[in-house]
């Protein structure tokens, strides 16, 4: 039997061991130097990341990235670690993460291997369905109706090329518009300047829960792809990218999960206290069950 001061031994050696893994990583040793972490979040992305007013940020994934970084901050043996939140959008989130300017992205970032030839991601919380949102009234029920409407999507994203792509979208011809974010995206189609707009599920039914009048819109159409979103990290940092993946293990492991979906996609959340109400899907809670960083690709795989 271990006496009690061999034990302390043994862990405070482990606790060295895991410091110095973690001093290679570059991400890790510039968080220990500067006691300070960047991390990406969305303005509009409701409810996985979004600006609940002065400068502050909330959301299913923001909230996920807080309590990884509380578990990097113990492994570093920091006191405290000050979080830096740094606003991105869907065309910019890539070059400002490359370039070092966000250190960690917690947003709405579809895993796809052209983005992993630049970036790394962290193994899926959250696999989304892309689909058509439309006004209550407007007799749009499905791709082949969208022929001569204009459809909206946000610039940066891949969501009217995978309506393109659909199956039933040959030979349906549509203008595309665009909006400069999301809630901008959603502007188009409530002012009537679009007559659809394609995007990720939980991305529509948050704009739609925080409209004026949610019952004018509904979500309607084809499943368009179903895609796995996951937080963004540096593709040079491996070491960054398993002490991550560590964190999540944890939240997992605990039973967190459920209560982070209720929280923010079944309860009113703030500001204004909307429900989003989109139920768990099968493909995010087996995307629980067995953790994994697979791309968008393998999910579309037959």
């Amino acid at each position: 039997m271990k006496t009690p001061l061999i034990r302390f031994f043994l862990f405070f050696i482990g606790l060295l061991g895991m410091q110095a893994l973690y001093a290679a990583s570059p991400t890790m040793d510039k968080v220990k130097s500067s006691g300070a972490i960047t991390m990406g979040v969305r303005e509009s992305s409701i409810p996985m990341s979004y600006t609940t007013g002065d400068s502050r940020f909330d959301g299913y994934h923001v909230e996920i990235c807080r309590m990884i970084l509380a578990d990097i901050k113990d492994k570093l043996g920091m006191g405290t670690l000050r979080i830096n939140y740094q606003p991105v959008t869907s065309q910019n989130r890539v070059p400002l993460m490359q370039n070092g300017t966000i250190d960690i992205e917690c947003g709405t970032t579809t895993n796809n291997t052209a983005r992993a030839k630049d970036v790394g991601f962290a193994n899926t919380l959250y696999v989304e369905e892309v689909r058509i949102a439309v006004k209550a009234n407007s007799g749009i029920n499905s791709i082949s109706q969208l022929a001569g409407k204009k459809v909206a999507t946000t610039t940066g994203t891949t969501s009217v090329q995978l309506l393109r792509k659909h199956e039933k979208a040959n030979g349906v011809n549509f203008d595309e518009v665009f909006g400069k974010d999301h809630a901008d995206s959603f502007l188009l189609l409530e002012s009537g300047r679009a007559d659809a707009f394609v995007m990720d599920g939980s991305i529509l039914a948050g704009n739609i829960a925080n409209s004026k009048n949610p019952k004018d819109y509904k979500i309607v159409g084809e499943v368009l792809s179903t895609e796995p979103i996951a937080i963004m990290v540096r593709k040079d940092d491996p070491e960054f990218k398993a002490a991550v993946n560590d964190a999540i293990a944890k939240i997992v492991k605990n039973g967190n999960m459920p209560k982070l979906w209720n929280k923010w996609f079944l309860s009113p959340i703030p500001p204004k206290n909307i429900v989003v109400g989109l139920e768990l899907s099968p493909a995010t809670k087996n995307a629980w069950a067995n953790l994994n960083d697979k791309p968008a690709e393998d999910y579309q795989k037959k």
